[in-house]
């Protein structure tokens, strides 16, 4: 297949680093609000639909995960082949079609499917965002960049609990479905016609490199035999197991077992999750950038030691008697919950060839997501209803304590690539 295939037009180096950030920053916005309405309106969709806790987890968790993670492979090798901003622009387009279905469901079946079909989607968006900002940024500013950028999840998560709960209150749980994904489609042809293609390798220190075809299974037999790769990916796993098994199933507890309200949700849930993520990815991407000045180990140092102070406030949020004092623990929940992602994305990026960036930010998002986006709400919702059929009282209290073990598996990983990484260092 041609190289030129999906280019968009005027294809040229990369200018206007601020405005491709922002670009691409807003449609990971729009890739994670769209992800999130589900969980967000969970309350008012299982009384539509009469769906349990274990078919919620189902739908937000494996389903969506089957087609997110393991779609990503060929799509980021075809990305690699072929234009990035033109792969980004069409699954853009795709994912905000099936967020527009999602709102038309009429019943658990159709909007599994739907679902699918923004998880098939969402597949083509995040992996070309990581390659096309590395070409954009050096090093020494990547992992700053990455932080802007992943400040996505944290705006969108917050722009869907405001803006979903709030329309939702009042004109049902479908419009903000139908809405966001209108939005999606014209942000689509936006970034088709004005973000332009970076060459390849652009920023690094040898400079841009010739556009080779990377071997798709050299590519990934590479990614699963590296060490530093792996545990990267293990480690960014065991911690999204925890942040979407809590995250997808955070507004239903608070709202059942706390007392909320969806009003007090669109305002201080929204708050919580601008302040605590948003800033936790600000904060992140410059402290890892001073880090790995130093030394490589920065990357795994940052989110064990983040980690290590999360899980005690993660265990007072489960327990909190009321919602007020549970969303102050959470805010610093959210804070240190996702120093990971900044770390992992920057140090992947950096270790493979310009030709593999797609394919192996691909390669990472499917093993750490399939652990935590596919099995971690997967997890929450089937133990709810475990707990809740045993006669607990509170079954989805207790579904979130048992998550609190995989803070202490993601740490020890985080750590054993920290030791890697100094050997790596050593025998340079």
């Amino acid at each position: 297949m041609a190289t030129d295939t999906l280019s968009p037009p005027a294809t040229q180096p990369a200018t206007r680093p601020g405005f491709v950030l922002g670009m691409l920053c807003f449609v990971y916005v729009l890739n994670f609000l769209d992800r999130q309405l589900l969980s967000i309106l969970a309350k008012p969709i299982q009384d539509a639909l009469q769906i349990s806790d274990g078919q919620l987890g189902l739908i937000s968790g494996l389903y969506f995960a089957m087609f997110y993670c393991f779609i990503a492979i060929p799509v980021g090798w075809f990305a690699d082949r072929t234009s990035r901003v033109g792969v980004l622009s069409v699954a853009c387009a795709v994912w905000s079609g099936a967020t527009v279905a999602c709102g038309m469901a009429a019943n658990y079946t159709q909007l599994a499917i739907a679902r699918m079909v923004v998880g098939f989607g969402e597949a083509g968006g995040v992996p070309p965002s990581y390659a096309i900002i590395t070409d954009t940024y050096p090093p020494g500013k990547r992992a700053a960049a990455l932080g802007i950028f992943n400040l996505g999840p944290a705006i969108g998560a917050a722009a869907g609990v405001a803006f979903g709960a709030a329309i939702a209150e009042h004109f049902g749980w479908r419009i903000p479905f139908i809405a966001v994904g209108l939005i999606g489609v014209v942000t689509a042809l936006i970034v088709w016609l004005t973000v332009r293609e970076p060459a390849r390798g652009a920023t690094d220190v040898a400079g841009p490199v010739a556009v080779e075809k990377a071997d798709f299974w050299q590519t990934v037999r590479m990614f699963l035999s590296h060490p530093v790769l792996m545990l990267a990916a293990l480690g960014s796993g065991a911690t999204q197991f925890v942040t979407y098994g809590l995250g997808n199933f955070a507004v239903l507890f608070l709202m059942r077992e706390k007392g909320m309200e969806l009003g007090d949700v669109a305002i201080w849930y929204a708050l919580v999750l601008l302040i605590g993520m948003g800033g936790g990815m600000i904060v992140s991407g410059r402290v890892i950038d001073k880090m790995v000045r130093k030394s490589r180990a920065g990357y795994a140092i940052a989110p064990a030691l983040s980690l290590v102070v999360a899980m005690p406030f993660y265990i007072g949020f489960v327990w909190a008697p009321g919602w007020p004092l549970a969303l102050a623990l959470l805010t610093v929940v959210m804070v240190f919950n996702y120093f990971y992602l900044s770390a992992s994305v920057a140090l992947v990026q950096e270790e493979v060839k310009p030709n593999q960036r797609v394919l192996a930010g691909a390669l990472l998002l499917l093993i750490m997501n399939f652990i935590g986006l596919g099995l971690g709400p997967t997890w929450v919702g089937f133990a709810s209803d475990w707990f809740t059929a045993q006669g607990a009282a509170h079954g989805l209290q207790s579904a979130l304590y048992t998550l609190t073990p995989f803070y202490v598996v993601a740490i020890g990983l985080f750590l054993w690539l920290a030791a890697r990484l100094r050997r790596q260092e050593a025998l340079a």
